[in-house]
């Protein structure tokens, strides 16, 4: 299994638009962020993990062509953002992805893009997104011969979806983790994980707390993802221990 990861920025981005700071000055690659997302490529599966912000500058980078799905974790705007931008399939007449939402998301995702869930069928001019959803629960479920397990996460205000993956999990946009989920985390290889910024945040893990449930958990390897503005790139692996690490936009990692 390969995963790219897409995007490892805040919801602004980095360098955020106006900002003179050292981040948004780097000329550090590792420290020019779009908005997290990741692909993951099984045999002939192409799974991707939220229509980000960035979405359609990041399937022009990396030449995808073809998806077989889409996995959403919650409904804020820069992880549903790119939603519309799916239309490129129909127009190209190739499948269309289906898209996998709990209730909730999938309410947003319909009030957000109104006009692709509202539209007449005769509407003029058409180009509207006819993308098929399938609606999730925490129960496990297949793609293909490929099982997702949604992993469910305390984003601080609300309760959202991460996934694992045979050995990898991916889990953005938390504050902290419950027991239960806790529990269907262990004997990782791969654990992509949020870590905004060094100091507190109350919807967002940041730093030292990913770094102490990397811990708790043990995987083999945690890269770090969401990462704002306060992150210099080579400044915070420094300081980090050796199996953890920071992501950056255009990462793979081959997992067993």
């Amino acid at each position: 299994m390969r995963i790219t990861i897409l995007g490892t920025g805040t919801s602004t981005g980095v360098p955020m638009i106006g900002c003179s700071c050292k981040v948004c000055t780097s000329s550090d690659p590792r420290d020019k962020r779009q908005r997290v997302s990741a692909l993951i490529e099984l045999g002939d599966t192409t799974i991707l993990i939220d229509t980000s912000a960035d979405f359609r500058a990041q399937m022009l980078a990396h030449h995808v062509r073809k998806l077989d799905a889409v996995l959403y974790t919650h409904g804020h705007y820069d992880h549903i953002a790119g939603f519309d931008d799916l239309r490129a399939f129909q127009f190209l007449k190739l499948p269309v992805p289906m898209c996998y939402a709990n209730k909730e998301t999938h309410e947003i995702i319909r009030s957000t893009f109104s006009y692709a869930f509202d539209a007449k069928p005769n509407r003029p001019g058409g180009g509207v997104p006819n993308i098929p959803f399938t609606i999730i629960d925490a129960a496990s479920f297949m793609i293909g011969d490929i099982r997702i397990a949604p992993i469910v996460l305390d984003h601080g205000i609300m309760d959202i979806f991460g996934y694992r993956i045979g050995n990898f999990a991916y889990l953005t946009d938390c504050k902290r983790i419950p027991v239960a989920s806790k529990e269907k985390l262990m004997n990782l290889e791969v654990l992509v994980l949020d870590g905004l910024r060094y100091t507190e945040h109350p919807t967002h893990l940041a730093i030292s707390e990913s770094v102490a449930l990397a811990k708790e958990l043990s995987p083999k390897m945690t890269y770090l993802t969401h990462m704002n503005h306060d992150v210099l790139h080579a400044e915070a692996e420094e300081k980090l221990t050796k199996n953890v690490r920071l992501a950056y936009d255009g990462m793979k990692i081959d997992v067993e």
